[in-house]
């Protein structure tokens, strides 16, 4: 459809300063890509860099949308900053009739680490707790370390923030490697740990825990997702919570999703997995985003052989980079949700 007059406007979103949003670019952004795709279907899209003091320019920007994709962080790696200025400005906007992808609603539900503890029922699931307050996690977790190395997670985070693997040594003490770049393992008495993490419940949070997966040297997959379509997968040998002598990560390597090696994934996505997981956090498949990810770490073999698949997280916040095929499924799932959108306003009207 390039070359027809648009029947929709998009703003992209992410986290920027005031000289980021007055140099941002469609053609020459990290989602060169994106803004293709979304042309081939006849979406005229623009940027739309926002920061908190820059939150009344893109209100005004917004308000003027059929559509909103966002590439936020909810915590902003370099500085800590979070995202809930913006998360109230979206939820404004779409209260006006504006279409969000993806709505603060559906990620809080979905790019949460407690997903991975109310969908344990599917088959992706592991030995997952999750722990609502301090006492909770104090009185049960040293039981459940005694006999296996365990992984905690905060409930809200990317980039490896709060992710630890904790592992018994024997005696009082523990060792524990944090998931975030750079950091070194500690060893320290379980009891000062436990006190650590008292922090980890402030303000409503919590903390996932899940057995470490002893298959975790073999690699991670990254199952990127459309709505219920898968879009693409990534392989990476991943070594966040590895010892040194285990060597360095690899890089990850995209494919489209007819990659052979996970086909068995892409029909357990697509059939049961993302149906499942949209019933049971009460979504609406309409308001899966139009690109979200599902990483997988290889759990033990089926009787037939085949690898098994334990969810270790989901993103949905600022999925980048993405497979070259994802671009043009995530531009056509934002064309069917904006005329659904603008259908059920007119039937409103």
């Amino acid at each position: 459809m390039t070359g027809s007059k648009s029947s929709y406007k998009v703003a992209v979103v992410w986290r920027g300063d005031r000289q980021a949003r007055n140099e941002a670019r469609a053609d020459t952004s990290r989602l060169k890509a994106v803004f293709e795709a979304l042309a081939r279907q006849g979406i005229a899209a623009e940027p739309a860099v926002w920061s908190e003091d820059l939150t009344a320019e893109v209100r005004a920007q917004l308000e003027g949308m059929d559509g909103v994709l966002v590439w936020v962080d909810p915590i902003s790696t370099a500085t800590g900053e979070r995202r809930g200025v913006l998360d109230d400005l979206l939820r404004d906007v779409a209260r006006a009739g504006v279409w969000v992808s993806t709505h603060p609603d559906v990620a809080a539900r979905m790019g949460v680490k407690a997903v991975l503890y109310r969908t344990r029922e599917l088959g992706w699931g592991s030995d997952t707790h999750l722990y609502e307050t301090h006492q909770a996690f104090a009185a049960a977790f040293p039981g459940r370390l005694a006999s296996e190395p365990r992984v905690l997670k905060q409930n809200r985070g990317n980039g490896g923030i709060g992710v630890w693997k904790v592992e018994p040594l024997g005696g009082t003490d523990i060792r524990v490697q944090e998931a975030r770049g750079g950091s070194e393992p500690r060893t320290l008495p379980l009891t000062a740990f436990l006190a650590e993490r008292a922090a980890d419940f402030a303000d409503g949070g919590s903390l996932v825990d899940q057995a470490f997966q002893a298959r975790h040297l073999e690699g991670m997959v990254r199952c990127y997702m459309s709505g219920e379509r898968v879009a693409g997968f990534g392989h990476q040998l991943v070594r966040a919570l590895a010892a040194a002598k285990d060597g360095p990560a690899g890089p990850r390597l995209y494919s489209g999703p007819d990659d052979p090696r996970f086909q068995r994934l892409r029909r357990l996505m697509e059939r049961e997995w993302a149906p499942g997981l949209a019933r049971l956090l009460d979504i609406h498949p309409d308001a899966l985003p139009v690109i979200w990810d599902a990483d997988f770490l290889l759990g033990p073999r089926t009787p037939q052989g085949d690898d098994s698949y334990v969810l270790c997280e989901i993103n949905v916040s600022s999925v980048f980079p993405i497979p070259d095929e994802a671009p043009e499924a995530l531009a056509t799932t934002t064309l069917r949700r904006l005329a659904a959108a603008r259908a059920r306003r007119r039937a409103e009207a």
